[in-house]
């Protein structure tokens, strides 16, 4: 068999690597729904619209779940201390997360745990890229335990302005904080979690000292900065609730980095460094400084399947092939979201492991 030139030889590497992953080039996942959320509308009122989509019940189901997954130590302080939080807590987040509770009954205490235990489990998979042509590619799996319910609430959302698009992101109904997210023209934010230990305990703690949740960090970064310079600048120096790895995709050549955080500040900044070789980075959930664990090494397949397919053949679509080789795809990926700045509108979501 004759093989047509490097680039082809690449692509069947990547073929194989898919075919042995029992991952099908062919196959197509679904999009979940594409919904807007009008931030003309007061906070309350925002998430209604997108409410009205889903069974409610199976929504407050979900929140059951998942609440039923938080130590009950942390019930007990959060309901004690919710009216001290109303106070404290940044706006819009908190009347957005009121008004979703009070449509689906339940209480602002749980409603607001909810939002926080989806700050603690997102075990993903990120990549920044740059093609040989200088155009910047970003990429993202997001893995979570609560698959079963999460599939079916995951969303796009289109967040307007004036009528106009702001930011897209996707997230989970009853969420409104984003873990993946892009500002069209601007820059792409994707954040995996940096587990340190001791998570509920040191969350609580800086919660009350009134940091910021991480996913509300990348919503707030996608709707106020202007440019990556200063998305990665705030990303990299807001006081969060936890350790966290933000993945930034800017416009231009080089604008592509993993920021590895502690609660405080940037613990280190990695940047893309195309003309020494470095045309992409991989960050999961460990330090990228570090050898990955054995038993959940997704960065070594990541990068062999992203040498395979070459720089000079990177695209959206390449990138989500990457993403779908085992284990950087696992029984875990609830969805997988390719994004491209500078072209907005090839924000693209699937969803997987769906029936």
């Amino acid at each position: 068999m004759q093989i047509g030139g490097p680039g082809a030889r690449q692509a069947l590497v990547l073929l194989l690597l898919l075919a042995a992953a029992g991952v099908s080039a062919a196959a197509a996942p679904p999009a979940p729904p594409l919904l807007n959320v009008s931030l003309d509308a007061v906070p309350e009122l925002r998430w209604l619209p997108v409410l009205q989509h889903f069974d409610l019940d199976f929504v407050r189901a979900a929140m059951a779940y998942i609440l039923g997954n938080v130590p009950k130590w942390v019930h007990a302080v959060i309901r004690k201390a919710v009216g001290d939080l109303e106070g404290f807590l940044p706006q819009p987040f908190t009347d957005e997360i009121r008004g979703m509770c009070d449509a689906l009954n339940l209480s602002l205490a749980d409603c607001i745990l909810v939002n926080l235990a989806y700050e603690s489990t997102a075990f993903c998979t990120s990549i920044v890229a740059q093609d040989s042509r200088g155009h910047i590619y970003h990429g993202r799996n997001l893995d979570y335990p609560f698959g079963n319910f999460l599939r079916k609430l995951t969303v796009d959302v289109q967040f307007l302005k004036n009528g106009q698009i702001a930011f897209t992101g996707t997230t989970f109904v009853g969420y409104v904080g984003l873990w993946t997210g892009q500002r069209p023209h601007k820059f792409t934010i994707s954040g995996d979690e940096r587990d340190k230990g001791w998570w509920w305990e040191n969350v609580i703690a800086a919660f009350f000292q009134r940091h910021s949740p991480i996913s509300w960090l990348i919503r707030t970064t996608l709707s106020e900065s202007e440019n990556f310079e200063a998305a990665v600048n705030k990303l990299a120096k807001t006081p969060l609730i936890a350790d966290v790895y933000y993945i930034v995709g800017g416009m231009s050549s080089r604008e592509g980095v993993v920021i590895t955080r502690s609660r405080s500040g940037p613990v280190d900044i990695w940047p893309l460094d195309p003309l020494n070789g470095a045309w992409f980075r991989v960050e999961t959930n460990y330090d990228h400084w570090k050898p990955a664990p054995e038993k959940d090494d997704r960065r070594t397949p990541a990068i062999k399947a992203l040498n395979a397919t070459g720089q000079a053949n990177l695209s959206l679509q390449a990138l989500f092939q990457v993403l779908s080789v085992f284990p950087v795809y696992n029984n875990y990926t609830v969805y997988t979201t390719v994004m491209s700045a500078a072209n907005p509108d090839k924000y693209m979501t699937r969803i997987r492991n769906l029936g």
